[in-house]
């Protein structure tokens, strides 16, 4: 969760996030909620304001983390094929650790409005533009082939549909996992 975030928060964005990914946003009344935290209605209201507020809490808060993550590693003295494969790890590793938030993330930030939505939309633009970027350094280094728009969404979409089906503990780790695509992705990536 974000830095700043009162523990109180945090727990009532993880039980929301369970419940949002499980039932689904519009499904899941408020009286779930609070059953779920074990809080009054006023507190619950005074830690997330509103259940859109809290939706975008939720959805905001690992796309922010992955930005910042994918901007350090952007910005390191690397190959790209390395840069790739540790953007690829970390992605997979905040899928594992994060299943309920990415879940909710994906399946319903088109019911956040207005300028949170805007925000929601640029953070995952910005995510997409460093992908497209370690994948533009490789191909000026020779290691990858041309790439464009759709590269880069086939690339992501490979990772980030991980959400649907993985299993934390199930019996491929999530570096593992990531490793696992990657090596697809250099294989498909080499230059004629």
């Amino acid at each position: 969760m974000e830095d700043g975030v009162s523990p109180q928060k945090q727990r009532i964005m993880r039980e929301a996030a369970k419940l949002f990914a499980s039932k689904g946003y519009d499904a899941t009344g408020i009286s779930d909620i609070l059953e779920a935290v074990g809080l009054g209605k006023g507190a619950l209201y005074h830690h997330i304001g509103s259940k859109e507020a809290l939706l975008y809490d939720i959805s905001r808060a690992h796309v922010v983390q992955m930005v910042a993550v994918g901007e350090e590693i952007l910005a390191r003295d690397e190959p790209a094929d390395v840069k790739l494969r540790e953007l690829s790890r970390q992605l997979i590793r905040t899928i594992a650790t994060s299943l309920p938030e990415v879940t909710v993330f994906f399946a319903e930030h088109r019911a956040v409005t207005g300028d949170r939505r805007k925000e929601l939309m640029q953070l995952r633009h910005r995510f997409e533009e460093i992908w497209a970027a370690i994948l533009k350094q490789g191909e000026h280094e020779g290691i990858f082939r041309p790439t464009d728009e759709i590269d880069v969404k086939g690339v992501l979409g490979t990772f980030n549909y991980t959400y649907v089906w993985f299993k934390p503990r199930g019996s491929v780790s999530p570096e593992q996992l990531a490793d696992r695509y990657v090596e697809l992705l250099l294989g498909g990536l080499k230059p004629d």
